[in-house]
């Protein structure tokens, strides 16, 4: 099993910055057969859809709806993906999730984020 926690989320005004942690935790097997990280949102009555990716080689990918706004980023030692938002926009809003995959695939509980006009 590999438990993930989130952190980070809040209320920020449009234009603003939050930093989201993501702390792995629970198999050593698991943990070193990871493929990628990635960080996920779903807004009101919207499906989820991936924002962020770190594969295990240390490459990112966005999508354009969040490219160069959004930054992701690892921490190995503490098993810790981070996503660092700026200027974000109404639309952002919504409960953001970090997904491990690798030998299976394992979610977080979500951490709101709110980004009023």
């Amino acid at each position: 099993q590999v438990q993930l926690v989130e952190s980070g989320g809040g209320l920020v005004q449009a234009g603003g910055s939050l930093r989201l942690s993501c702390a792995a935790s629970g198999s050593a097997f698991l943990l070193m057969r990871l493929n990628s990280m990635g960080w996920h949102r779903q807004g009101p009555g919207k499906q989820r859809e991936l924002v962020a990716v770190i594969t295990s080689d240390g490459s990112t990918n966005y999508p354009d709806s969040v490219k160069g706004r959004f930054t992701i980023s690892r921490d190995n030692a503490k098993n810790t993906v981070y996503l660092q938002m700026n200027s974000l926009k109404p639309e952002d809003t919504g409960v953001y999730y970090c997904r491990y995959s690798g030998y299976g695939t394992y979610w977080g509980q979500g951490t709101q984020v709110t980004v009023s006009s």
